[in-house]
């Protein structure tokens, strides 16, 4: 494994807040990716930084960021309503990407977005809106649906991972996938429920995941 280099926690502004991220970048690193965490979770989503350390492993950047401040969060342990706010949270992951295009290190990286549950729908509609940015996606049981209109503008190769014991994502991401003028993939993966705490099942996720992202942010010299 290569060495790497740690920034580790920093701060991002963007649609008028400042948002606490983590970041790791590889030696020799050429493509990131970009995490949008899911219903209730944040950047210290024990799946996300597993699957973030398999992708570090792989020679890939990542960014783990808040999608929501101290104080919103807050709010939403009690109201649960801001993790269903689309608009809100895809504004914030745009901007994100943004930000990353106006880092020196950074602006030359493929970008790749992670999505799970409801940090899906952003991924797409972020994919969608960044279409010359935005070089992959991946959904980790992934509200895919809550995209909505955005779904046929999205250009980025995407990869839906649905656990093949959630049996209703799995007919939303089927939906959002007929939406879509490209073909996504879908994978399913036996013996999963909707938060992969089966074993063996994140490691899975995880795989495919990495080849995913390594396809389309590395390129062919480099692999």
């Amino acid at each position: 494994m290569n060495r790497k280099d740690y920034p580790g926690e920093i701060r991002l502004s963007t649609d008028g807040v400042e948002l606490e991220g983590s970041l790791i970048i590889p030696e020799q690193a050429q493509g990131i990716v970009v995490f949008a965490h899911g219903s209730g979770s944040s950047r210290f989503s024990p799946r996300n930084r597993a699957v973030a350390q398999f992708l570090n492993e792989g020679g890939l950047a990542t960014l783990l960021f808040d999608l929501l401040t101290a104080d919103e969060n807050e709010i939403d342990l009690r109201t649960r309503q801001l993790r269903f706010d689309i608009g809100l949270l895809s504004r914030r992951l745009i901007g994100a990407v943004d930000w990353l295009g106006e880092q020196e290190r950074l602006r030359d990286f493929r970008i790749g977005l992670f999505g799970a549950s409801t940090g899906a729908a952003a991924a797409l509609i972020a994919a969608a809106r960044r279409p010359e940015t935005v070089a992959a996606v991946v959904s980790r049981g992934g509200r895919a649906d809550l995209a909505g209109e955005d779904l046929p503008l999205v250009q980025a190769p995407t990869l839906l991972i649905v656990g093949s014991l959630d049996e209703a994502v799995i007919g939303m991401n089927r939906w959002a996938a007929g939406q879509m003028q490209i073909e996504p993939r879908l994978e399913i993966v036996r013996g999963a429920s909707h938060l992969f705490e089966e074993p063996g099942t994140m490691d899975q996720v995880a795989r495919l995941t990495r080849d995913w992202f390594v396809g389309y942010l590395v390129s062919e010299g480099n692999q």
